[in-house]
């Protein structure tokens, strides 16, 4: 599913109009971006948490130059679903192949 199409199934199982889920949506993703930037993780009861995992320093390798490159310690954004979520996954996939 696409942005477009989570859009489109919001409007239509509310009546809100597109504009204003867009709207919605995209003010909802600026600001998880900026509070994960800041440092503040977002806790969803029921749904989970956006978080930021620290990456520690280590010594990488460019393989066409063949020499070794530091990389330095840093940060990255990570999801980590709710119990309830990932339960309410594991029961509606029960019994599907999914490769």
């Amino acid at each position: 599913m696409r942005k477009a199409d989570l859009i489109n199934q919001i409007s239509e199982k509310t009546g809100i109009p597109k504009v204003d889920v867009l709207v919605t949506l995209e003010t909802m993703f600026k600001e998880v971006k900026e509070s994960l930037a800041n440092g503040e993780n977002i806790y969803i009861r029921g749904f989970g948490s956006f978080i930021t995992k620290k990456r520690a320093a280590k010594i990488g390798r460019n393989i066409k130059k063949n020499i070794a490159v530091e990389i330095p310690e840093h940060y990255v954004p990570a999801f980590k679903p709710a119990k309830e979520f990932v339960q309410d996954i594991k029961g509606r996939n029960s019994g599907k192949i999914v490769l």
